[in-house]
């Protein structure tokens, strides 16, 4: 918000305040506490002067909190109405930033919530009523199941209506799932039995962090304010000091549980069958009945699913690239510490078919995070990093020959900068790999010093919309200094800023220092540009061969959130390189594309594209039984066509074979063995099948493949030579 107040003026005055206040509020007391108003003006103070988006919320701006916090309470747009959301800014808009700015006072949130809460409480008592009659579904009747994009309902009548429907819909999906009536009906009771207890747990904190949050998220989706609870799990997490599943979790719009993250080495990852994007829709403790999740708190979840090492815990799984909410799965986990070795790059070698009946052997490495040696690990734990990984494998891959490499970044969601930076530098001489521009306009350059090269030969970078952070300057280095193509997805996340974690108890006036309970705020304070200026936020890394996928239709990349900050380019940076030249990427991408023309595994992929992509635009689903059936059938039956046709594609897979890292094949030897990860061929992205289908069939790194060879076949040809050298190498130093 562009304003004239300083920073943290005169807070003193509410610190005094505090220090006289009385016993904490019951917790089902609603109101702005002393220490609410000083963490409000002082979030509000925080966004002005340290976000890098500081001047993206103004005073007319203000207004359209009230609203942003209805949508963030009723996500689904099932409790208030389009009057409701008028009448609010009508009484709290004109005074919204008064109120936090200026006052600290956020009353105005536990008004607002009060009035959800009561809504809930009504709608729950309506839904048992309702659940006594019998349903038709015989009717020509829809339903959106996702209205997380759609308008407030106009009126109550409207809203009576979408509740009608909507419990149609969820008894119809377990009708769809064998359930008899009497069960469908029962797990719809608990689940609004579940919702209503919920409800009664919520605590102003809670209220307070999902309204300031409302108001961070104005200025970017990555900007929050953490309670003094979530604070302390947030610690928690980044110092891996509990036992879990290893991912990260978030709550989409629609309630809906996300996995936001699998840490590479952790039981989920270890697994193979959880994936970015898959939603958990139930957990189940160790003897104990299964538990549905949706519409639960993102806390309460997380400590469901948190537990003892060596203990059980099973998922019950929609996978992200679902098309039938009926098509979930069940996972059992066993709850461990990361293991070190299974989060760590692997490769393997590749012998593709080349002149004269030879192969031409082509080296993988997956690197799946930009990891580096723990804080605080044992000595006797492995204490590599992700570049001495990569470059200990890249010996191994030349001592058995190599003609070309790919790298696979398509899980990669990032990692330490300096690492992207590090292994970058194996593969050019030396020169800048990435530009950081802070809040204040500052710009400065991380650079790869060392002029030694571990690999100068043809380089591919295969990619996905998941790649994201410190892949895509990875990525969009070696692409700016011509050292490697680029291959995957049409762009990459766009994951482009950093966040800093900011604690409200080192910015509040001198006399409330020592309070305990204060939370914090995370908000993006800078942002990455490449060595020729561009950003990677929001438009990510353009590949150079850009490959079918249905990530395309996925809302996964940074684009797809509200308040994104934007593309922009700053000057460039001095850097001997620059991309490939088209007349170089011209004949491998012409002869990518005829393959896709011609292969039928491409047939195969357009086939699930096209089917994914017509149940994602059925935005409405019918609520006639006969009909949902008859949509089931046919879906199974593709599914089984596919599942035959990706078995016989499969057969015709590369040979292949794996190189190891020293210290996992001394691991291995001596130790016990761990569970086997998900291979490249099987999990590498989301249009490859998962961990436990029998045929693998990876497309997108077949045809990598393929591109690399390509590149190697015109290195040798002077034609398309530039610089006295050729494309895709690396320029050495003398």
């Amino acid at each position: 918000m562009k304003s004239t107040r300083h920073f943290l003026p005169h807070l003193a005055v509410l610190a005094l305040a505090l220090f006289t206040a009385a016993q904490a509020a019951p917790d089902r007391e609603f109101k702005t506490t002393p220490v609410m108003r000083l963490e409000t003006r002082t979030l509000v103070q925080m966004l002005e002067y340290f976000h890098y988006n500081k001047d993206a919320v103004t005073t007319a701006d203000y207004p359209e909190l009230i609203t942003d916090y209805l949508k963030e309470l009723d996500p689904q747009r099932l409790f208030f109405t389009a009057e409701d959301e008028l009448a609010f800014r009508k009484q709290y808009g004109p005074r919204v930033e008064t109120d936090l700015a200026y006052l600290g006072n956020i009353d105005m949130a536990f008004a607002i919530y009060m009035v959800y809460e009561s809504r809930v409480k009504t709608r729950a008592s309506w839904i048992f009523s309702e659940l006594k009659k019998d349903f038709d579904f015989t009717s020509q009747e829809f339903y959106t199941p996702d209205r997380s994009k759609s308008p407030f309902a106009a009126n109550a009548a409207e809203i009576e209506d979408l509740w009608r429907r909507r419990i149609k819909y969820e008894i119809l999906q377990d009708l769809l799932a064998k359930k008899t009536s009497d069960e469908a009906k029962s797990t719809v009771r608990k689940r609004y039995e579940r919702m209503l207890k919920n409800i009664g747990d919520t605590e102003s904190p809670d209220v307070q962090e999902t309204f300031l949050s409302s108001l961070t998220r104005m200025y970017d989706p990555h900007s929050a304010y953490f309670s003094a609870d979530t604070l302390q799990d947030f610690s928690i997490q980044m110092k891996l000091s509990l036992v879990g599943i290893g991912a990260v979790l978030g709550i989409e719009d629609d309630g809906n549980c996300v996995v936001r993250e699998v840490i590479p080495g952790g039981p989920a990852y270890t697994s193979g069958q959880i994936h970015v994007n898959d939603k958990i829709v139930a957990v189940k403790q160790q003897d104990s009945e299964t538990i549905e999740v949706i519409g639960m708190k993102l806390r309460r979840i997380v400590d469901m699913i948190r537990g003892d090492k060596n203990t059980k815990v099973t998922l019950t799984i929609l996978p992200r690239d679902s098309v039938d909410a009926t098509k979930t799965k069940e996972v059992a986990i066993t709850r461990d510490i990361i293991k070190l070795n299974s989060a760590r790059a692997s490769a393997s070698i590749y012998d593709l078919p080349g002149e004269n009946d030879q192969t031409v052997p082509v080296g993988v490495i997956v690197l799946n995070s930009f990891y580096g040696p723990p804080d605080e690990s044992p000595a006797s734990e492995n204490k590599s990093t992700a570049t001495q990984d990569v470059a200990e494998l890249i010996g191994k891959l030349k001592q058995q020959g190599i003609k070309a490499l790919v790298v696979d970044l398509r899980r990669n969601g990032g990692g330490l900068l300096s690492e992207a930076v590090d292994l970058t530098g194996l593969f050019i001489s030396q020169g800048p790999v990435v530009q950081e521009r802070d809040f204040q306009g500052h710009v400065t350059i991380d650079s790869d010093t060392n002029s030694a090269v571990a690999y100068d030969g043809p380089l591919a970078v295969l990619t996905s919309r998941f790649s994201a952070s410190a892949s895509e300057i990875f990525a969009g280095a070696l692409q700016n200094y011509g050292r490697a193509v680029i291959i995957g997805d049409s762009s990459t996340h766009g994951k482009g800023t950093v966040q800093a974690v900011l604690e409200m108890k080192n910015y509040l006036p001198r006399l409330s220092q020592d309070l305990e309970h204060t939370g914090a705020a995370k908000l993006t304070v800078r942002k990455f540009y490449l060595p020729n200026g561009s950003s990677t936020q929001k438009n990510g890394v353009t590949p150079d061969i850009v490959l079918p996928s249905i990530d395309e239709f996925l809302p996964i990349a940074e684009s797809s959130l509200p308040h994104a900050l934007i593309w922009d380019e700053i000057k460039s940076t001095s850097f001997e390189g620059k991309v490939l030249p088209q007349t170089f990427v011209k004949p491998l991408l012409e002869a990518s594309r005829e393959r896709q023309e011609s292969l039928e595994e491409f047939a195969y992929l357009k086939k699930n594209i096209d089917f994914f992509k017509e149940r994602q635009e059925q935005k409405t689903i019918t609520l006639n039984l006969e009909q949902r059936l008859a949509l089931k059938q046919a879906d199974d039956e593709f599914k089984k066509t596919m599942d035959a046709e990706r078995a016989r594609l499969s057969k015709g897979n590369y040979v292949a074979r794996e190189i190891k890292l020293d210290s996992v094949l001394k691991a291995e030897a001596t130790g016990p063995k761990e569970p086997a990860t998900a291979s490249i061929d099987d999990d590498g992205d989301t249009d490859a099948p998962d961990a436990e289908t029998k045929a693998k069939l990876d497309v997108h790194l077949r045809e990598t493949l393929r591109v690399v060879t390509d590149t190697l076949r015109m290195n040798m040809d002077p034609q398309y030579w530039a610089d006295g050298r050729a494309p895709v190498t690396a320029l050495h130093k003398g």
